[in-house]
């Protein structure tokens, strides 16, 4: 299976690996998956971080590469195509990170692992 992170999904398996649920336990674990982490998630957490709503272990220049290079997870990069494709997706979410990973998740053909139940109506495989 090829799967693609919700930002909340890394930070869950890093600092909270209890609030996984059981499928997206099974999938994170099993080293027959392909994991994908896009550099939207990085932007996310990075703005976070600088507005102080969300604390890492360190800074998230080294924390985030850190981890998925330990776990060994895939960066996703952000393609003009993806970018463009969130302009024809319907307004089921208004998150614009969040309709960013929907519209890499259809383009590479990738399941969104995500607890984030307000995605399921894109279409895409949700993992959770």
């Amino acid at each position: 299976m090829r799967l693609l992170l919700d930002t909340h999904a890394l930070l869950f398996w890093v600092y909270e690996p209890t609030r996984l649920g059981a499928a997206a336990l099974r999938a994170l674990t099993d080293r027959d998956n392909q994991v994908f982490w896009s550099v939207a998630s990085s932007w996310e957490v990075a703005i976070k971080v600088g507005l102080g709503k969300l604390e890492l272990d360190g800074p998230v220049s080294e924390v985030i590469p850190s981890e998925l290079l330990r776990h060994g997870f895939t960066l996703l990069p952000i393609d003009h195509a993806h970018v463009l494709a969130v302009s024809k997706l319907p307004q089921h979410h208004g998150d614009p990170f969040d309709r960013l990973l929907v519209a890499q998740a259809q383009a590479e053909g990738l399941s969104l692992l995500t607890a984030d139940s307000r995605l399921a109506p894109y279409g895409v495989a949700i993992v959770w």
